[in-house]
């Protein structure tokens, strides 16, 4: 529905987002936002979720808080604003506003109009992420807490995390991440490896509710680049990746250890461990934010071994994104023409079609 804003000498027709479509997004669930580390009480953070503009800030306690991004006067964006102890102040005529989005301060004005606020969305911080909730109506309330992962408390790993923006679609960054079959073509110089091995692993994809877990396993293989660099490995190793879907995030735990000397179904086996945290959070129907960590094991030099997997693994998401834009610029160049499923796509289907159940 379009409406038009009257302002003395101004006419502007915009549509409104306070409705939200269930046909373009999953709705009634946890987003992650952003990473924790990211938000702070010193400047606000400005991003698009699911089509609706959106500021994060920490206030003076500490507490994150996400506010729509406009001031309810003249709709600047408080992204441009500054932050105090208590919340955001606009950068235009300096009003205030808390946690809430209640207007709590009008300078030169006494009297707060009640209707002066924004809209405020739910977030909580769990694990060192930041969590949004986004239901299928805007003032609803989680019926849930936003997932854990122990992982970025555990002392056995140490970790760290960025993020990317992509011009492309969430689901075919889910499609990327769910088939890992790709490694040996995209990422030659890291987690590559053999590109035969890697289309011929050994896969099991199980799916259990609005869950999807790929198993790949690739025995008696050469390590990769990354994982030499970084792990005393004495030869071929035996290596596995074990691929988690849940609705809008992913778990990859990949490693190997050298060949049998351990067994891959055993989940406290040793070797060499990468856990990756894969938040696919969308912006827009064409555009997605991938907010990502990454988790290793170094037996010693944790600091320095980190910060290679760091640099190797922002390397590597880099490769898969200038991948996955070129195809979906193709995409559209060859829209209607069919797309052949291969046997790698098993566990990418799987999780669309729950994606698509969520949006009904």
């Amino acid at each position: 529905m379009s409406v038009s804003l009257h302002i003395p000498g101004v006419s502007v027709d915009f549509t409104p987002s306070h409705t939200r479509n269930p046909q373009a997004f999953p709705l009634n669930l946890w987003y992650v936002a952003a990473l924790s580390k990211e938000v702070n009480s010193e400047r606000p953070l400005a991003r698009r979720f699911l089509n609706e503009p959106v500021v994060l800030f920490r206030t003076a306690d500490g507490a994150v808080a996400a506010v729509e991004d406009r001031c309810c006067h003249r709709h600047l964006p408080l992204s441009n604003g500054t932050l105090e102890a208590d919340g955001i102040r606009c950068g235009y005529h300096g009003m205030l506003y808390n946690r809430e989005g209640q207007c709590t301060e009008i300078p030169g004005q006494d009297k707060v109009p009640a209707k002066a606020r924004v809209h405020a969305y739910v977030v909580q911080e769990v694990d060192s992420l930041v969590w949004i909730w986004f239901g299928s109506e805007r003032d609803s309330q989680p019926d849930c807490p936003p997932p854990s992962y122990p992982v970025h408390s555990s002392p056995e790993y140490v970790w760290d995390g960025d993020v990317f923006h992509y011009q492309a679609p969430f689901q075919l960054i889910h499609d990327n991440l769910l088939d890992l079959s790709h490694l040996g073509y995209v990422h030659l110089q890291t987690i590559g490896g053999n590109a035969r091995i890697h289309m011929n692993a050994e896969q099991k994809v199980e799916a259990n509710g609005n869950e999807v877990l790929v198993k790949r396993y690739m025995r008696d293989s050469v390590p990769p680049p990354t994982y030499t660099a970084v792990w005393p490995f004495a030869g071929k190793v035996d290596r596995w990746q074990e691929i988690l879907f849940t609705p809008n995030h992913l778990r990859i735990w990949t490693g190997a250890v050298d060949v049998n000397t351990d067994d891959l179904d055993d989940p406290q086996r040793g070797g060499f461990h990468m856990r990756g945290y894969h938040a696919i959070t969308p912006e827009t129907e064409t555009s997605s934010h991938y907010l990502w960590t990454m988790a290793t094991n170094p037996q010693d030099n944790r600091e320095e071994v980190l910060a290679a997997v760091i640099q190797q693994t922002a390397f590597t998401f880099q490769e898969d994104k200038v991948v996955i834009e070129a195809q979906y610029n193709n995409m559209k160049q060859f829209a209607g023409e069919p797309m052949v499923d291969i046997h790698v796509d098993v566990g990418p289907n799987r999780a669309r079609r729950i994606m698509e159940q969520l949006k009904q």
